[in-house]
């Protein structure tokens, strides 16, 4: 493995650190996530238009850019600095991903090129707390988290050639303002059961979508009630089988988007740590900076090397997810939430008073941190996964 980035990815993350800096600055991000749709159109317009980012991972068939996962994490990055709201997450790192793996040609040939060119933003809607089950990043995911009998969730029923879908989705990532829902929906009854994945417009007849309250608002998110929805399976009816694939799909999404989500939480745990630097080196007490006493910089060196620890896993589980072999997305990402957890704490403690208030960004950060691990952890569960996924904890008999 070469741990050099090479020239096209400096430049991607060159380019883009720049346009957020003028564009994202933390004035902007409380702006855009106080408005309806949780985020800047005309920012989404520009990273699409100008730097091509929905499509960075896709193929160039499908009007893509044709990089690897690899340079999305590295983009979302930067984004990850700034804590910047937008569809990103929901629309290329999950449910493009699904779309270009499991849909008939005509489906990628409909929906792709619309959200490279940024003007489609799509969501996974997958139902109640189970986004990490779903995409096997805590245990596996061959259970009925779907629903199915009494078990909630969404159903999924096809009569007269037609798939209709009725239920519930809690939490859902953008679910609230994406022009297309990915929906996973339980079907089959109890013996054929499976779960599969469903195409359904944001404004079709019968879908209501309320906007959540959430404790990191620079991740959005919905309420999906979904009434006798007309929906189109993805994959086509031919695909129509016992799931298998489906579930494999959503667990190798699973798997580079914890990469991504790795790279992103170490770019926020690094704008944490350089705010609180810069902070301790100009606040003075007792007539010296407060940077400068001991105490301060062994906290302050605890969480840079955890910081590099975590960027170092986070990259090398992109170079892993962009089709080197291995699956280390999810220990990649327990490290980097680990790390922002501790970089987030210290910053609104070492802030002392100010870091507590409002009106500073520290709090924001914090946020980031404690919701990231609501919504894709916690630490100990997917280091836990990893661990059985390979084979720490198996008996071996030994001769003797």
């Amino acid at each position: 493995m070469d741990a050099r980035f090479t020239a096209e990815q400096d430049e991607i993350r060159r380019t883009l650190r720049e346009l957020l800096h003028k564009r994202c600055g933390p004035q902007e991000v409380r702006a855009a996530v106080d408005t309806p749709a949780g985020h800047d159109p005309a920012l989404w317009t520009a990273l699409a238009e100008q730097l091509g980012l929905p499509g960075l991972a896709l193929p160039e068939s499908c009007g893509g850019a044709g990089c690897s996962v690899t340079e999305l994490a590295l983009a979302c990055e930067e984004t990850g600095r700034v804590l910047a709201p937008t569809p990103l997450l929901a629309t290329s790192v999950l449910a493009a991903p699904l779309i270009l793996r499991l849909g008939t040609p005509a489906q990628r040939a409909a929906l792709l090129p619309r959200i490279t060119a940024g003007t489609l933003t799509a969501a996974l809607a997958v139902p109640g707390p189970a986004l990490t089950t779903a995409l096997a990043l805590t245990g596996g995911n061959d259970g009925a988290w779907a629903g199915g009998g009494r078990a909630g969730g969404v159903q999924a029923r096809r009569a007269e050639g037609v798939w209709r879908l009725y239920g519930q989705v809690d939490q859902v990532l953008d679910g609230h303002r994406a022009g297309l829902l990915v929906v996973a929906a339980h079907t089959g009854g109890f013996a054929r059961s499976r779960t599969l994945l469903f195409l359904v417009t944001g404004d079709a007849e019968g879908v209501v979508r309320t906007r959540r309250t959430a404790l990191d608002a620079t991740r959005p998110q919905g309420l999906v009630q979904l009434r006798n929805v007309r929906a189109e399976l993805l994959g086509g009816d031919e695909g129509d089988g016992e799931g298998t694939e489906v579930l494999g799909a959503l667990a190798g999404t699973g798997d580079a988007a914890a990469a991504v989500l790795a790279c992103e939480a170490v770019g926020a745990a690094d704008r944490a740590l350089e705010l609180t630097v810069e902070y301790v080196k100009q606040r003075r007490q007792f007539g010296r900076a407060v940077g400068s006493f001991q105490a301060v910089k062994h906290r302050l060196a605890d969480v840079y090397v955890e910081v590099q620890a975590a960027r170092s896993a986070a990259c090398y589980a992109a170079w892993a997810a962009a089709g080197h072999g291995g699956r280390a997305g999810g220990l990649a990402l327990a490290q980097a939430l680990q790390a922002l957890r501790l970089a987030a704490g210290e910053a609104v403690q070492l802030h002392g008073g100010i870091g507590f208030t409002w009106e500073h960004e520290a709090h924001l950060y914090f946020k980031r941190a404690a919701g990231d691990e609501l919504l894709f952890g916690p630490v100990h569960r997917l280091r836990a996964h990893a661990a059985r996924t390979a084979g720490l904890f198996e008996r071996r008999e030994v001769a003797v």
